[in-house]
């Protein structure tokens, strides 16, 4: 298995060879949650400005609730609704790659640093949407990447309704760029 650090790395460089890597390496699934859950967390951390302990929990939360609606619409886009006749990927090829594309959400972790804690919170969003284009585009074998583009985009604004309702539920709110 190849190590975990170096992928973390590669897939924030948004080499498009370590999706196709962790697509076709079935234990590398293992590899993919533990992104997500410490991109989650990392959002958590850095949440604590926005209301303390209850702003790690929600933003751990709400993190963990939004990669997983994202996760689950862009399977049903890209396979179902605007498939290729080559896209051929089942779940698991699917959620190792875009557990990948959490990468770049490490750096949420800074999002505390007053002044710029609501940039990097945007700027890594931005960033982890690039990382899941190309997550997606190597995974359903998309040789378009504005199709790719569109499948994510279409999933990352309903799930931004998604946690944004969710946060408005528990009282929290989204980190703003400004």
């Amino acid at each position: 298995m190849a190590d975990f650090k170096d992928r973390i790395v590669r897939a924030a460089k948004l080499d498009a060879s370590l999706y196709e890597e962790v697509e076709a390496d079935k234990g590398a699934m293992g590899q993919a949650v533990a992104v997500v859950i410490l991109s989650s967390v990392a959002a958590g951390i850095g949440s604590i400005a926005q209301g303390g302990i209850k702003g790690i929990v929600i933003g751990t939360i709400g993190a963990l609730i939004g990669w997983v609606v994202w996760a689950y619409l862009v399977f049903i886009i890209g396979t179902k609704l605007l498939p290729v006749p080559e896209t051929k990927a089942d779940v698991g090829q699917l959620l190792r790659t875009i557990g990948f594309s959490s990468s770049p959400g490490l750096i949420r972790v800074l999002g505390f640093i007053p002044g710029i804690g609501k940039i990097i919170f945007f700027l890594s969003s931005i960033w982890m949407l690039v990382a899941m284009v190309i997550a997606v585009r190597q995974a359903l074998d998309y040789s378009s990447t504005l199709r790719a583009l569109g499948v994510c985009v279409i999933g990352w604004v309903i799930q931004i309704l998604v946690l944004t309702l969710f946060l408005y539920m528990v009282g929290g709110e989204l980190p703003k760029a400004s």
